[in-house]
Order: structure tokens, then C-alpha cells, then sequence
């Protein structure tokens, strides 16, 4: 399979330094590396969720934004059907593996190794093919769809947030469609203007939406995601 233009969709996790605990590690600079990428590993290492993660072999610091959404709404039960949009490396899927989910599917731009049982697809979530493949891969109408996407950002703080918009609208577009009644959708998000009106249209849809900032996530970062449980059906 030709692999798509990666351009469209994914991006280097970004944000600040949490915690100040100790003089922070600075990395020796490769030449291969950007400023944004040294500063990107620097934050890494330094960071005490991406120590924790890899000390329990996690796939990365995400595993405990999802961990503690899921305390809090319980939507990663064994025997449910999960779609997972965006999932490199594998961190939100990972731990729905370990809390017993077996029918999981997942897609990113990005190769992703092997996390069986789940099925993983590296492609565009945005093409139209991949909606339907994703479904077949699952073999029915999921209880719950993650999406941790985020598009690459190009520097113009309009087109970026458009950008950002349209992702996730593209996300809720799919879970409506999808979605079994009762379902939850799970999308990360992000502060600023357009999440009022995201909020209020996921509202006509699910019984409960809520905005969640884990404590995973850098207190510095716009990041925040958005829990929608009750899904109303179509």
C-alpha cells in the first residue's frame, strides 16, 4: 500500500515541562535534530509520566490521560467494541487491552507495531474508505470511539485552529455514524474559540458531555478532551 502524505494529520506531541523537580536534563544536540525536536525530547526525558510510562513499559505518557478518563466515566469493558482514531504509538490501546477489551481497531498515518488482539490500519483517517474498512475490521457497530488526532500546525494561528476544528468535527461525524445507543466518544481537543460550539453539537447527541483535563496532561499545553457518553442513537 502506497503510504499518504503524512502532512495532513500528525504531529509530535508538544507542551511544557511539569512538576520543576530537580535541574532539568539537557540532551546533547544531534544534527539531525530540529530546535522543536531537541526541545520535544528534552521535555521527554525530563518528564515524570513519560518516566513513569516507560518504567511500566508503556507505550507512552497517554496511557495515563486515557487511564484516568476511563476511572472516572468506566466506558473500557470487556466485551466492548472499540475504534481508536490516531493511535500511534499504541498508548490508548494498549490500556484498553489491559482492561479487557478484545475487539479494538485502530488507524493512524504512522506505522504502529503490533498490539494483538487489536487490528491496525496505516492510512488517512480522512479518506473515505477508511471509515468502512475500520468497521469491517471490527466486525460490527462499536461502543466507543477514541480519537487522540491532532493535525500538523503550520505556524498561522487561524489556519491551525481551523485545522484542529475540522479534525475533531471530522471524529464526531464518524462516531454519530457509527456509534451503537448508549456509546461513548472520546476526542482530544482544545481550548479557544470553536469548543463551545463542539460541546453544544455533541450535546444534541449524547446525554452527557463533559471537558476533561487529565493530569497527565501538561499543565501548560491548550490541550483538554472532550467525554461523551449516551449516545442518543441516530
Amino acid at each position: 500500500m502506497t503510504e499518504p502524505p503524512r502532512k495532513r494529520m500528525v504531529k509530535l506531541p508538544t507542551g511544557g515541562q511539569e512538576g520543576g523537580r530537580g535541574k532539568p536534563a539537557r540532551l546533547k544536540t544531534a544534527k539531525q535534530r530540529t530546535p522543536s525536536q531537541q526541545a520535544w525530547l528534552e521535555r521527554q526525558v525530563n518528564d515524570p509520566f513519560s518516566a513513569k510510562a516507560r518504567a511500566l513499559g508503556y507505550r507512552s505518557r497517554a496511557a495515563f490521560k486515557i487511564t484516568e478518563m476511563d476511572d472516572r466515566f468506566h466506558f473500557l469493558n470487556a466485551g466492548a467494541r472499540v475504534v481508536d482514531l490516531g493511535l500511534a504509538p499504541g498508548g490508548w490501546t494498549q490500556i484498553a487491552i489491559l482492561r479487557g477489551v478484545t475487539h479494538i481497531v485502530g488507524v493512524d498515518l504512522l506505522p504502529v507495531d503490533p498490539l494483538p488482539p487489536a487490528r491496525i490500519l496505516q492510512m488517512d483517517f480522512t479518506d473515505p474508505a477508511c471509515g468502512p474498512m475500520l468497521i469491517d475490521l471490527l466486525g460490527g457497530a462499536p461502543d466507543v470511539v477514541l480519537s487522540d488526532m491532532a493535525p500538523n500546525t503550520v505556524g498561522h494561528r487561524e489556519t491551525d485552529h481551523l485545522r484542529i476544528v475540522g479534525l475533531i468535527e471530522a471524529a464526531i461525524a464518524f462516531a454519530v455514524e457509527v456509534l451503537k445507543p448508549g456509546g461513548t466518544f472520546v476526542a482530544k481537543s482544545f481550548q479557544g474559540g470553536g469548543s463551545d460550539r463542539l460541546i453544544a453539537g455533541l450535546k444534541q447527541q449524547f446525554r452527557d458531555v463533559k471537558n476533561v483535563k487529565p493530569k497527565a496532561s501538561r499543565r501548560d499545553s491548550s490541550e483538554v478532551f472532550l467525554v461523551a457518553t449516551g449516545f442518543k442513537g441516530r
